[in-house]
């Protein structure tokens, strides 16, 4: 994978929280009690909570972020203005993966006659306090739909290698945004409306929500390096095979039945999915690449979720 040397990053996209981070730690309540989707927090709840461990009681409410965390985007403004700066700096990698995945998807409502709205991204240390509630790093990256961002501790991708076992490269990162950002588009489009979050199960309705969201992942992947930005140019410039092999690797070390095993002891229960198994992860990522089309990621109307 490669970006555009010259193509410039849009740093307004992103709220940098770090500097006003706490303390890590199980505890996190935003999961379940204020709506927040996470690509694993959910499972990370789950287990804690439904196989042994307690855990704390989910609240919701805290109204955005709050007194004592401001957000300070000096460092990252100076350190990347272009393409040139994602190529050597994570920081700004993930700043390009957002405005790739936000153009896109600004390009794809756009044909359907509507407008997207840019959803911000918060880098945080430690723990956050959101609209859907507060949360620790460790229920990993998660979308508030109740004040409309995504919330992340950078430090979660280091997690995922030592973890999780996930041994792909740099595009490990941009599935995990763009996975995100498929639930800002699913909240735009009405479909998280209709899932309870408290539904669990092989075929519940957090399944399918988390199963579409890998596969809007898929259908940007498969534009990634067509969709200009701002400026009219791509910002990704070559993706390549093992760029999307290290995508369905993380869905693989992501999957609930996997997840449970590798964390829960060894015991798989079904009755406890939330994101889907590790196959289907895979499957549903797989066939929004391979179809590049939205359309084909609509896991509510079908029996067969692979």
């Amino acid at each position: 994978m490669r970006f555009n040397e010259g193509a410039e990053l849009d740093t307004s996209q992103v709220e940098d929280l770090r500097s006003s981070g706490g303390g890590g730690g199980l505890g996190g309540r935003v999961a379940l009690g204020g709506g927040g989707i996470g690509i694993v927090g959910l499972v990370i709840y789950l287990l804690i909570n439904l196989l042994g461990g307690g855990g704390s009681v989910p609240s919701s409410g805290l109204g955005g972020v709050q007194p004592g965390q401001q957000a300070d985007n000096s460092k990252i403004a100076a350190e990347c203005r272009t393409g040139a700066d994602a190529n050597t700096n994570q920081d700004c990698r993930v700043i390009a993966f957002i405005n790739s995945v936000q153009a896109y998807w600004t390009d794809q409502f756009a044909r359907s006659g509507r407008t997207y709205d840019n959803a911000v991204t918060n880098f945080f240390r430690g723990s956050v306090n959101t609209a859907c509630g507060s949360a620790t790093s460790d229920v990993g990256p998660f979308y508030c739909p109740a004040d409309k961002e995504v919330y992340i501790d950078l430090g979660f991708f280091d997690e995922l290698h030592k973890r999780f076992g996930v041994t792909g490269n740099e595009f490990v990162e941009a599935y995990v945004l763009a996975h995100e950002y498929g639930h800002h588009v699913q909240d735009m489009l009405g479909t998280s409306k209709r899932v309870d979050p408290r539904d669990t199960g092989p075929t519940s309705g957090s399944v399918r929500l988390e199963l579409q969201a890998d596969c809007y992942a898929g259908v940007w992947a498969k534009h990634a390096t067509t969709t200009p930005t701002a400026n009219g140019q791509p910002l990704i410039v070559e993706l390549t095979q093992d760029d999307i092999n290290s995508a369905l690797d993380a869905a693989s070390k992501i999957g609930d039945d996997y997840i449970q095993s590798r964390l829960g002891g060894g015991r798989v229960n079904p009755d406890a999915f939330t994101h889907g198994t590790s196959a289907q992860r895979q499957r549903w990522f797989n066939t929004g690449y391979q179809t590049g089309d939205p359309a084909r990621c609509n896991t509510f109307d079908t029996n067969n979720l692979g």
